[in-house]
């Protein structure tokens, strides 16, 4: 048995505190020696190398599902049950699983893809003996890109890579025995695994399970569950800020919030720190496992906006092109079944993250956008993380993103789409951006939209905001609203 496979980490904790509690759901609590003794029982169903492909809510028998193909040397496959049939069917014609398991909730989505696809899974684990031995270089999961550009590719992560990963972010920011760790992260993403969960059973913690992200719920769990730890998305931290319920639940017992997935606008960061809760910034991709940069919580208020320090056992340089490039024990190995894609994720033993980012004097990285992401405007480049921060001061926004569309005379401009707390002029959202960029960097026009579309994993498909930027109507502004570039020279 490898040292640094991930069984090893549930068996250990079995023996060592067999009793305390590993998993909080809505209508279970699970021992350490339930949810080993439960992932022993699932393993005999595997074999070495088999995919099983999952539709499922996060769940405690997920989790014990995951350290069943741990002991296996299986590959456990999550699917989104936010895709469409179509897109479930498309990854399950890729990963080719042995075994495709569907909770009641989602059968109506998994029977719709199997019409659609090509392979035809068991529907149930068989009973196949005794499992094999896993190695730490053997595949754990088989995680598909959130696909914001193009097909999904299938990022291969090894028990290494985990291991390492859980590691790392142990040495950063730390997980205590006695925490109480809520995990609303979906896992059919490797955040919802690898960032605190993992770690956590590996620590002896307990793990507060949620199936689904409902923010009033949410709040109301911290508060009856004395919740110590968290992570989650933008997005998962404005909603629970709107909730009426925020200004007075209590989250004194909250010493630890981490945030990723995308930048936090520092405006969020005040509202969260106003009730004496911290949000540490954090940096990530599917491809490293996730974990990449993180801020160190004492740094948390002085460096607001910052992704942080790469941790440790991870490197991180910028190219030419000012692109975050990675290298550690936790990236992963590449793509499934794809050599192509794999080759061109690397340069020189370098992963191409695509985020580009900027570094301070003291080795602090703030993301500033997606390369493909970056509008140039008049020669000048505008990343749209820097608009979209600005527009999340103004009181009126709720929710904000920017994207480049093509201009005659100045090659591209930057148009807002913006969510609304309150009616607000357009001149007023105008003269806020204004006043606190270049001009050439203000939003040409704004369009209102109800929500903005995200994918699985609460990040904006941009793609589509693109797609529809043409139709959708946009507010009447006062005056020229062509960015003019200034000071150019």
């Amino acid at each position: 048995m490898s040292q640094l496979t991930i069984d090893r980490m549930i068996r250990d904790r079995a023996r060592i505190t067999p009793q305390r509690v590993a998993i909080v759901e809505r209508d279970r609590r699970w021992t350490y020696a339930e949810l080993d003794a439960r992932s022993d029982e699932l393993a005999f169903g595997l074999t070495h190398g088999a995919r099983i492909s999952t539709l499922t809510g996060n769940s405690g028998e997920h989790a014990a599902l995951m350290f069943a193909c741990a002991k296996a040397g299986a590959i456990l496959h999550p699917i989104s049950w936010r895709l469409a049939p179509a897109e479930v069917a498309y990854q399950l014609d890729d990963a080719e699983p042995d075994v495709f398991l569907v909770v009641d909730e989602h059968r109506k989505l998994g029977e719709a893809a199997l019409e659609l696809a090509h392979v035809r899974p068991a529907r149930e684990l068989g009973r196949r003996g005794s499992p094999a031995t896993p190695g730490a270089d053997d595949p754990l999961f088989l995680i598909y890109t959130s696909g914001t550009t193009g097909k999904p590719k299938g990022a291969v992560l090894t028990h290494a890579n985990c291991f390492w990963t859980s590691l790392s972010f142990d040495l950063a920011t730390g997980i205590w025995q006695d925490d109480v760790i809520l995990q609303v992260l979906p896992q059919f993403h490797c955040g919802g695994w690898n960032v605190q969960s993992i770690l956590g059973w590996w620590k002896g913690a307990t793990v507060v399970i949620e199936p689904g992200f409902d923010a009033a719920y949410v709040l109301d769990l911290i508060e009856r569950e004395r919740v110590t730890t968290m992570m989650g998305v933008p997005a998962n931290y404005l909603f629970m800020s709107h909730e009426p319920r925020f200004a007075s639940v209590d989250l004194s017992t909250l010493r630890l919030a981490v945030v990723g997935g995308a930048p936090m606008p520092e405006a969020l960061l005040e509202v969260w720190a106003d009730r004496g809760v911290a949000i540490v910034q954090g940096y990530g991709l599917t491809e490293a496992a996730p974990n990449v940069l993180c801020l160190a919580p004492e740094d948390a208020t002085r460096k607001a906006g910052y992704a942080g320090k790469p941790y440790p056992y991870v490197t991180c340089d910028l190219s030419d092109e000012s692109e975050l490039l990675v290298r550690g024990p936790n990236v992963f190995p590449g793509y499934w079944r794809n050599e192509e894609a794999t080759a061109n994720a690397f340069r020189d033993g370098w992963l191409l993250t695509g985020d580009v980012a900027e570094r301070d004097d003291e080795g602090n990285y703030r993301i500033r956008g997606r390369l493909k992401d970056m509008v140039v405007s008049g020669g000048e480049n505008i990343y749209p993380a820097e608009v979209e921060a600005v527009l999340h001061e103004h009181p009126a926004v709720a929710d904000a993103a920017v994207v480049g569309v093509p201009d005659e005379r100045w090659g591209e401009v930057c148009v807002a789409f913006v969510v609304l707390d309150t009616p607000v002029p357009a001149e007023e959202l105008r003269r806020h951006c204004v006043d606190r960029l270049a001009r050439f960097k203000v939003p040409k026009s704004f369009h209102v939209v109800d929500e903005l579309p995200r994918n699985s994993m609460g990040k904006i498909r941009k793609s589509q905001l693109h797609r529809s930027s043409a139709g959708k109507p946009a507010l009447p502004l006062a005056g020229s609203v062509e960015p003019t570039p200034e000071a150019t020279a």
